[in-house]
């Protein structure tokens, strides 16, 4: 037996390491994922969990900087928040606190070809098919990057500051807070925190676009919300200006894709399609500089995303982005009440993804 089976029935124990186990031989060679990486995904999951210790203990800790403590116990007032205001889940997630000591937890890989937005996706046991893949050490992003590079595929590499279990291992503490985020401002903080536990309410197997935009619906309604009840008038007008900022970028996103979707869809010759996409990249490229210089002063925000950006960036860009004004809408439609809205998601994820889509963007 391979040690990343090993590592799985003595870590995670029991039916769960069986099933696990099962499901990920049965994927075969079918586009599953493999064993060694499953093994590197619970692998690295279990060291975070290893590190992570109760926040009370950390605020209890004479060695744990004032600094610190005082970011953590505005995480657990964002968390209480998400609960009684948000409704979200309230289960162990978030509780917990790991210092990793690395920028990142974990860096993602998304791939489309040469002349399409299409990502390719990956398949995982229970979660099914998503366009990326993630690695706990960025060695192993980079070394799939340079194999998806060699097959002529477009590629990205970025790294994440946190990510969801969807509510699967609060039974081995649930997700921590992570030392890669909490020094960020409370907002920015609060945020992450309502969009990860967001996952936990509503999951589509095989539809990365309608999970990460309800998740990205509700970290913009409750952001809001949370500044308001802080009654930081100042915190409020940054937030605004930082979520014009937002908008301004995603509009410009938005249009350059649009542009490139109907590019490549055309039945313009390749070497057409090839140079037009030069051109469309160029133009997004000035544009931006031109959007910095007449609104936004020295912020510099984007200039790393602009700088690499290509088919594989943009396409998971419109991923967490383009579904968003639609989830808006139907929290609005619900009244604005919560659990009428999450129930309605759920429903919506339980369609087919041809009807929920369609669902959705109804007026």
């Amino acid at each position: 037996m391979r040690r990343p089976i090993r590592l799985l029935l003595v870590s995670l124990g029991g039916v769960v390491a069986v099933a696990l186990v099962a499901l990920a031989l049965a994927c075969g060679t079918s586009g599953c994922t493999t064993l060694g990486y499953l093994g590197q995904s619970v692998r690295g999951h279990l060291e975070l969990i290893e590190r992570a210790r109760p926040v009370s203990e950390w605020l209890a800790d004479a060695q744990t900087p004032p600094a610190r403590k005082r970011e953590l116990a505005a995480a657990q007032r964002i968390r209480a928040f998400a609960v009684r205001e948000l409704h979200l889940p309230d289960n162990a997630s978030y509780t917990r606190y790991a210092d990793i000591g690395r920028p990142a937890v974990v860096w993602n890989v998304v791939a489309t070809p040469e002349l399409s937005l299409t990502l390719k996706t990956w398949c995982f046991p229970v979660m099914g098919c998503v366009g990326y893949r993630g690695y706990f050490d960025k060695a192993g992003a980079d070394a799939l990057a340079a194999e998806l590079r060699a097959q002529g595929l477009e590629v990205d590499v970025y790294g994440v500051p946190a990510y969801s279990t969807l509510g699967w291992t609060n039974w081995l503490g649930g997700d921590p807070l992570l030392s890669t985020f909490i020094a960020w401002p409370e907002a920015e903080v609060a945020r992450l925190v309502f969009h990860e536990l967001a996952h936990q309410v509503a999951y589509a197997a095989d539809d990365t676009a309608f999970n990460e935009s309800f998740a990205v619906a509700v970290e913009r309604i409750g952001v809001k919300r949370w500044l308001q009840a802080q009654g930081d008038a100042a915190a409020l007008r940054e937030f605004d200006a930082v979520q014009q900022r937002r908008e301004a970028f995603r509009a410009l996103m938005l249009r350059t894709r649009a542009a490139l979707a109907a590019l490549y869809g055309s039945h313009e010759p390749d070497a057409d399609k090839r140079r037009g996409k030069v051109e469309l990249f160029a133009r997004m490229r000035d544009e931006y500089r031109q959007l910095k210089a007449e609104r936004w002063n020295d912020f510099a925000g984007y200039d790393a995303f602009v700088a690499r950006a290509n088919n594989a960036a943009l396409a998971v860009q419109g991923a967490y982005n383009d579904g968003v004004p639609a989830f808006e809408r139907l929290f609005e439609r619900d009244g604005e009440d919560f659990e009428r809205f999450y129930a309605e998601v759920k429903r919506l994820a339980a369609l087919p993804k041809a009807e929920r889509h369609a669902t959705l963007r109804a007026p």
